[in-house]
């Protein structure tokens, strides 16, 4: 295929850890299989209990295979929605993204910047991309950063221009 990984979701329905026991189950399957391919499996905060940081690293610590890891998203930390719903419905319970990105990175393999809407400076009205990329610099991460816009105020280009701007400006002031 060439690439170095392949997403995959986690998401279940059921309790926490029934759920956790058959996402590690898959994972070190999948990991096992994949490792002879020099690919690596990650699995993204995308929905459920996924999207719950400590949830989703303490898979990672049982799954313990050195081609299985995360991809952090910034915008994917809602457990639940109304409904039961994994995509649509207003969210009732989400996770603190900051403190699942800072979770999910000492398991990192890639890392998604999610943005939706911007200000009239440019910065994403819902994530500080600043205190993120921060999160992402102090775990010494050196990969992959892709760039996502789930915006409504533009179109999918502009926004994701707008991000990758965004990125740019904050990685500066990193240093």
């Amino acid at each position: 295929m060439g690439c170095h990984s392949i997403r995959v979701n986690s998401f279940g329905k059921g309790a926490k850890e029934e759920v956790g026991k058959a996402a590690i189950d898959g994972l070190s399957r999948l990991a096992t299989f994949a490792k002879d391919f020099e690919i690596n499996i990650i699995v993204e905060n995308h929905g459920g209990w996924s999207s719950d940081g400590k949830w989703l690293s303490n898979v990672m610590q049982q799954v313990n295979l050195p081609n299985c890891g995360t991809l952090p998203d910034f915008g994917n930390f809602c457990i639940e929605r109304e409904g039961g719903r994994q995509w649509d419905g207003k969210c009732i319970n989400e996770y603190d993204k900051y403190q699942g990105v800072q979770e999910l990175m000492p398991h990192a393999k890639a890392v998604s910047a999610k943005s939706f809407n911007f200000d009239d400076a440019g910065n994403c009205v819902e994530i500080d991309f600043y205190k993120m990329l921060k999160i992402v610099k102090e775990a010494n991460y050196k990969g992959y950063i892709g760039i996502e816009y789930e915006g409504t105020s533009l179109d999918a280009y502009t926004g994701i221009r707008a991000t990758k701007a965004l990125m740019e400006k904050a990685g500066r002031s990193l240093g």
